[in-house]
């Protein structure tokens, strides 16, 4: 059986299909050896390998991995240290087309072998078999799911592929199915195992609705690239289909979303709605609690207990509010994110910062005021002037506005500094144009970062859970699939159930556009590495990000609040004004373009298998 692993592993050099070999439960440095039979015989080693796929799920940004890929979009601008690479993260001239690349068949491949050695085990029950085979499968399904989003149609490989040393590999070298049919096979999969992958209540491993929550995610993904590139002015297609969903397909994808958002929704999950005395701190509480918490479907979990825990708040804590950090505040959130969140009247959420006839700035008593009666999301996603964090103030001022009589001259100074009539000049949070790991926008990340004491020190660290599926995107799944589907009345069901907990209440939706469902998913997933893949399936990217200096969209934008020091004017004196600018430090545009919607595959798989074909414009 030693043999058969050694042969698994080494038969990479050979397989097109497969990535560079990565290291795995199999390649573990072991105390003991421990022989295939055992570890697909033993319950709990089972477990272990399972452990280690679920570790291993892609994503594009987490709380771990890759996480600086959140500063890559225009939901944040990077504020951090200046290391190679995270540097530039914000100065994206264009994105490269081997962003987003996933070929990803060291999974597969360790999958594949999962489920052929619990299937050839002597030592389990028919109910143990049936139970992790189908845990082997939702992880497959899953990890075909990133493949496809990024890559359109990839080989489906279901069982390991052996190699006979007979020189010829010829037999390893599949082609790329079609888009739409590794679409169908993730929902076929996920269909065959919904009611014998078990683990009901667990929230780190896959159960029933785990099951439902990727089939609605996949298909709705589906749904949406068969309408929207076929709505393309030149679709965007392979000849043999690789890449490319018939239009005609799109009504029965939306059909599978919405019902199986549907059984998630009437499953066991529900909103989090704990903090009813404060629905900005409720929201948060939504991300950030793990235990009690009705609405976490699967999550990364990190057990402080075990010593599992990371550095996200290490690395992204606000700047006043350090404890042993080195570094802090490297996610800023931007303006242009901000604004998406609407005022409880259910108007515009473009912030009052000047007159109606923008021949004056607008003066506020206090910092926190221009964010009065706003969407309480935004309380729970971002840390903005007049707000707290772990009950300590998180002063956000950039300077003094000096009135000379025909014009504000802007006075900054080093953080905490004092003016010279003895008031602050500077906050301790800034914010400041060039200064590292202090936000250079106006604005701190507060979703994902954890507010007990010591969780932003290197030594103890966080045990936040990532978020991989959560009952309130299931509900904007379903609004989007019912929404496209012509269900207008359920759509808005859906969409102001999620609008009630952010303090709409009064002010529900009476009727719904794309545009305005679209919003509520940025504002409601902001920072879950959701961005990207929306304006991608859309078939929209290249139009929100066009890489125009003059776009609204594709710039990013700070905003900079000053103390008004005008003497003799007591309406305006000691009162603060803002001031939007470009995002500094990094000015580029986002530029997303064309070719970026399906990643390029790399020259090696290219080289060592002609029956893969490129992705179009590569």
């Amino acid at each position: 059986m030693m043999k058969n692993i050694k042969i698994y592993i080494g038969i990479i050099a050979f397989m097109s299909v497969f990535s560079a070999c990565k290291k795995d439960f199999l390649e573990r440095e072991p105390q003991s050896i421990v022989v295939e039979d055992q570890v697909y015989g033993d319950p709990k080693l089972i477990e272990g390998v399972l452990a280690n796929l679920y570790n291993r799920i892609p994503t594009d940004a987490s709380l771990t991995n890759r996480w600086t890929e959140h500063t890559a979009y225009d939901d944040a601008v990077w504020s951090g240290s200046g290391n190679s690479g995270d540097e530039y993260r914000n100065n994206i001239i264009s994105y490269p087309v081997d962003r987003w690349r996933l070929w990803d068949y060291g999974f597969i491949r360790d999958v594949n072998l999962g489920i052929e050695g619990v299937q050839k085990s002597a030592k389990l029950t028919v109910q143990q078999k049936e139970q992790f085979s189908a845990e082997f499968r939702f992880l497959r399904a899953y990890d075909y799911f990133e493949m496809v989003k990024r890559m359109g149609g990839v080989p489906l490989v279901t069982s390991p592929l052996v190699y006979d040393y007979s020189g010829d590999a010829t037999g390893l070298q599949l082609p790329r199915s079609k888009e739409v049919d590794v679409y169908d096979f993730i929902a076929s999969e996920l269909d065959a195992i919904v009611n014998t992958v078990g683990n009901n209540g667990s929230t780190s491993r896959a159960n029933k609705y785990t099951v439902l929550a990727l089939k609605c995610r996949a298909m709705l993904y589906a749904g949406s690239l068969a309408k929207y590139n076929s709505l393309m002015a030149s679709p965007i297609t392979l000849p043999g289909g690789e890449v490319g969903i018939p239009a005609q397909r799109a009504t029965d994808f939306y059909n599978k979303a919405l019902d199986a958002a549907k059984q998630v929704i009437a499953g066991p999950y529900s909103l989090y709605k704990t903090n009813s005395s404060n629905l900005g701190e409720n929201f948060y509480e939504a991300l950030t609690k793990k235990t009690g918490n009705p609405e976490l479907i699967l999550i990364q979990d990190f057990l402080q207990s075990k010593g599992f825990k990371h550095g996200f708040s290490y690395d992204n804590i606000a700047r006043s509010l350090r404890e042993d950090n080195l570094a802090s505040s490297a996610i800023a959130p931007s303006l242009n994110l901000v604004e998406k969140y609407e005022y409880l009247d259910g108007t515009d959420g473009a912030l009052k910062i000047r007159t109606p006839d923008n021949s004056d700035y607008i003066y506020y008593t206090n910092t926190q005021d221009v964010f009065a009666n706003k969407d309480a999301r935004l309380y729970g996603t971002v840390i903005y002037p007049g707000t707290s964090f772990r009950n300590l103030p998180v002063n956000i001022q950039a300077g003094v506005a000096l009135w000379n009589g025909s014009a504000y001259q802007i006075i900054e100074g080093d953080l905490g500094a004092r003016y010279s009539d003895g008031k602050l000049l500077t906050g301790l949070d800034g914010p400041q144009r060039s200064a590292l790991d202090l936000s250079n926008t106006g604005f701190y990340l507060r979703k994902f970062i954890d507010n007990t004491p010591l969780a932003s020190t290197r030594t103890r660290g966080t045990d936040i859970a990532w978020i991989r599926f959560r009952l309130g995107e299931i509900y904007l799944n379903a609004a989007e699939a019912a929404f496209e589907l012509g269900q207008t009345g359920s759509a808005l069901t859906y969409i102001n159930t999620l609008r009630e907990r952010a303090g709409f209440g009064a002010n529900s939706l009476t009727s719904l556009t794309i545009d305005r469902l679209r919003n509520e998913r940025r504002v409601e997933l902001a920072f879950e590495d959701h961005r990207v893949w929306d304006l991608a399936r859309w078939r929209i990217a290249d139009k929100v990000w066009n890489g125009s200096t003059s776009s609204p969209d594709a710039m990013l934008y700070a905003l900079y609040p000053y103390r008004v020091v005008r003497p003799g004017d007591a309406a305006k004196n000691d009162k603060y004004i803002f001031i939007k600018q470009v995002a500094p430090r990094f000015k580029a545009p986002r530029f997303y373009q064309i070719g970026n919607y399906y990643s390029s595959i790399s020259q090696t798989v290219l080289n060592n298998n002609p029956k893969i074909v490129r992705n179009p414009f590569h």
